[in-house]
C-alpha cells in the first residue's frame, strides 16, 4: 500500500507508513463489492424488522419457555428480571443439551437453572456484518438486541439467511 504522503510502499495492513510514520489505518478500509456486501457492511441491524422479543421470568418453568417457543415458531426466549433487564437467554441450544437428557420431570423447574446467564448483546445501530462476525466467534444462533440499553428484539441466524436470500439474485436451474 503506497503512502499518500511520501509514496514509500508499505506492506498491506500497515497502520503507519515505515517510513513518515503516517496513519495509513484508515486507508486499509474495506470496500464493498456488490450488493450483499454494501448491505452486510452499512446496513443497522434493525432493517431486519425484529418483532418484540418473548420475555420470561427467570422463575418461569421450563415448559413455559417450550411453548412459548413452538407458539412463537421461535429457537429462543430473554430471560428479565423483575425490573425488566436481561439476565439470561434460554434457547433450542439449552433446551437439547441440558434439558432433555434429565427426562420429563424437568420440565416443571425454572429456567434459572437452565438458562444461559449474561448473553452476548448487539445494538440495533451495529451493522449486520458485525452482528454475523459475533454470531460466529461465538457460536451463537441468537443474539438479543438492545437499544438505549433496553430489549427490542432477538436477531437469529434465520432472520440473516432471510436478508442474505432476499438481497441475492435469483438463479434459474440449469
Amino acid at each position: 500500500m503506497k503512502c499518500p504522503c511520501c509514496d514509500n510502499d508499505n506492506l498491506p495492513g500497515e497502520d503507519q507508513c515505515r517510513y513518515c510514520e503516517q496513519d495509513l489505518s484508515q486507508l486499509d478500509a474495506p470496500v464493498a463489492m456488490d450488493r450483499l456486501e454494501r448491505s452486510l457492511m452499512d446496513d443497522p441491524v434493525r432493517v431486519l424488522g425484529m418483532e418484540s422479543p418473548v420475555k420470561l421470568p427467570p422463575t418461569a418453568p421450563v415448559s413455559e419457555a417450550i411453548e412459548a417457543m413452538l407458539a412463537h415458531d421461535i429457537g429462543s426466549v430473554l430471560i428479565v428480571d423483575s425490573a425488566g433487564a436481561l439476565v439470561g437467554i434460554f434457547s433450542e441450544r439449552d433446551l437439547l443439551m441440558k434439558v432433555v437428557c434429565l427426562g420429563e420431570e424437568v420440565k416443571s423447574h425454572p429456567l434459572s437453572e437452565f438458562m444461559t446467564r449474561r448473553p452476548e448483546t448487539i445494538r440495533e445501530t451495529d451493522s449486520l456484518a458485525f452482528a454475523l462476525h459475533k454470531m460466529d466467534c461465538g457460536g451463537y444462533r441468537h443474539l438479543p438486541v438492545l437499544r438505549d440499553g433496553k430489549l427490542v428484539g432477538v436477531v437469529s441466524v434465520r432472520d440473516m439467511l432471510e436478508h442474505i436470500t432476499a438481497i441475492l439474485p435469483t438463479r434459474t436451474a440449469l
